[in-house]
């Protein structure tokens, strides 16, 4: 009987643990996108747990680059991770979209849309919070596109490591996607 109290206590106590720090997690993401004055208007948290970058140069002038990556509901076509992607209006700053990723869903809200030089947008998934920013330099009738993300949360503080190592390959992975289908 006093083992059953024990597992009991234990997990109420996980349980609570795990409720303040998902509460935590919510509210310095919150805090963080409230105070900014970048032109980006949301830039990374350079505070979060796990951050990537990484560029590319695409054999393509911006507007067409452009045109490929803020066609939300057509990532599916040449992201090969994005399986489905849901439109709620047009592609402006403030605009909310949906979508899923390697079997998770997301809800993402565009907070910088300045055409043909930066687009970004704030996303979460349970235990999760990210920044993603993309930034188009026009080189002639090539564009140099620069990614950086943020993530934050319980899931990427608890598991700083998995979580860093899969945020590199993703936005590797998203800028070659992005100029296979910019370059076709």
């Amino acid at each position: 009987m006093k083992i059953w109290k024990k597992l009991i206590a234990a997990i109420i106590l996980l349980l609570l643990f795990g409720s303040v720090l998902y509460i935590f997690q919510y509210f310095s993401f919150h805090n963080y996108i409230s105070k900014t004055g970048d032109p980006m208007k949301i830039p990374i948290n350079t505070n979060a747990p796990v951050i990537a970058r990484d560029q590319i140069i695409i054999q393509a002038p911006v507007e067409k680059v452009w045109d490929v990556l803020t066609n939300i509901s057509k990532w599916p076509d040449w992201q090969k991770a994005v399986t489905e992607a849901r439109v709620s209006g047009d592609i402006q700053e403030g605009m909310e979209f949906r979508w899923k990723a390697e079997g998770l869903s997301f809800q993402s809200k565009i907070h910088t849309c300045s055409p043909m030089v930066m687009f970004g947008w704030t996303g979460k998934t349970w235990g999760a919070y990210a920044i993603h920013n993309w930034y188009f330099t026009r080189k002639g009738n090539e564009t140099l596109v620069t990614i950086e993300e943020s993530l934050q949360g319980v899931f990427p503080w608890l598991f700083k490591n998995y979580f860093q190592k899969n945020l590199e390959t993703g936005v590797k992975k998203n800028l070659e996607d992005l100029r296979a289908a910019a370059e076709k």
